[in-house]
């Protein structure tokens, strides 16, 4: 039982721990991470781990003095790249050049213990079938293969046909699982008044009733219901469900 109780005790430490420091060193998606920021993850959260389950009690400090300073220096790597370039890059590395010209650069390959089918693979996902179409390909330090195409094989743009287009802001959250969010009410200088007519215009009569609701840039108001009442939902899946609501 006191085992069980150390174990309760040091694991709230440690998640604490884990969920201060990483506020503090900043949020980064997992595909945007550099093979350094991959391994670093890793260490700390082996790091965090052994504080949690440790029972020696005279280790648990040093576990969490561990987590500190691990936790400590890399925010100091951070801070040191952003200030300086020559460290970012000995940091999280630079881009390298694969492909130019539709033709492979096997020694940038080999620095970077890099090959072909990875290469291609890589392309695949970026529907780019032939080498020849492509005019730069560059390795990205996060693994990420950046690919720009000859002019010629690039997908037509509005710009090209010299079609005009309107703008397209980012839409404007105002309703999340059925609350307002009053805040961007007020930033988009409307009122709950001006939404609640909206809602109503669309048959919404309580907004307990919305799960999502955004502004769009052009004014209109998108707006999902958490009970959606689909007749005919579309299921790319062979296991029965339940009909949607």
């Amino acid at each position: 039982m006191e085992n069980t109780l150390e174990v309760i005790l040091q694991t709230l430490l440690a998640f604490a721990a884990i969920l201060i420091y990483t506020r503090i060193l900043g949020k980064q998606q997992v595909g945007q991470l550099t093979f350094f920021e991959y391994i670093n993850g890793i260490t700390f959260g082996s790091i965090a781990a052994a504080l949690a389950t440790d029972i020696d009690p005279d280790r648990t400090w040093l576990h969490f003095l561990g987590l500190t300073l691990f936790a400590a220096l890399t925010w100091g790597a951070g801070y040191v790249a952003l200030l300086s370039r020559p460290a970012r890059k000995l940091i999280s590395g630079e881009p390298t050049v694969v492909i130019h010209n539709g033709k492979i650069l096997e020694q940038n390959m080999r620095k970077m213990r890099y090959n072909v089918d990875e290469l291609t693979m890589q392309l695949r996902q970026k529907n780019v079938f032939d080498i020849a179409d492509v005019e730069y390909a560059i390795l990205e330090p996060n693994g990420n293969l950046s690919v720009l195409l000859k002019s010629q094989k690039r997908p037509l743009t509005p710009a090209d046909l010299q079609v005009p287009t309107e703008y397209e802001g980012v839409p404007t959250e105002l309703i999340v699982d059925g609350e307002i969010l009053f805040e961007n009410l007020k930033q988009v200088n409307l009122d709950e008044k001006w939404l609640e007519q909206q809602l109503k215009a669309q048959g919404v009569e309580d907004v307990s009733q919305v799960d999502y609701a955004v502004l769009r840039s052009n004014g209109s108001l998108y707006v999902n219901l958490k009970k959606d009442q689909l007749t005919t939902p579309v299921d790319i899946t062979d296991t029965p469900q339940s009909p949607l609501k």
